[in-house]
């Protein structure tokens, strides 16, 4: 499927980046600045930021093969108010590309018993975010949606993913 320049609905900012480990620490940057101006503290800026770059490597090294020329885009909105400070309760990233499909209820992490570099990058994000899905698009490559919300009082929500939404499990 090809990205057109016409907005989808909700999304309020995309960007787009070729599968290469230096354009990272922008898209780190770019969720953590925005999820502190919805609202989040700055423990849970830095918990998205790192949900969001373990998500990006996955895709980088697993979906691409760390093939540099892979297309990954990243879709930004707030959930709740989606006018300038009209009460967003959390952020919801999108991160889509066109590398090889695999089945959702196939991506899981490692055991934890199982102590050794690497390997924790999916349990990383389903302990970060609220929602966590994983789909195949219509043609190629993956989808994976991620929401976090923020608490009443200002910090974030936790860490318990839904479950079984989409087909995976925790």
């Amino acid at each position: 499927m090809s990205q057109s320049s016409a907005k989808p609905d909700g999304i309020h900012l995309r960007l787009e980046m070729l599968s290469q480990p230096r354009y990272l620490s922008g898209a780190r940057e770019l969720v953590a600045a925005v999820a502190k101006r919805l609202g989040f503290t700055e423990q849970a800026c830095g918990q998205i930021a790192l949900a969001i770059d373990e998500a990006l490597c996955n895709v980088m090294c697993h979906g691409y093969g760390r093939d540099p020329n892979g297309v990954i885009w990243l879709s930004i909105e707030p959930l709740g108010g989606h006018a300038p400070d009209n009460g967003a309760t959390g952020i919801k990233v999108v991160i889509e590309d066109e590398a090889k499909q695999i089945d959702p209820a196939k991506i899981k992490s490692r055991d934890l018993d199982d102590v050794r570099p690497g390997g924790l990058g999916v349990h990383i994000i389903h302990e970060v975010m609220d929602s966590v899905c994983f789909q195949k698009r219509e043609t190629k490559g993956m989808r994976l949606s991620l929401e976090k919300r923020i608490d009443d009082d200002g910090a974030d929500s936790g860490g318990c993913c839904t479950e079984g939404a989409c087909g995976h499990e925790r």
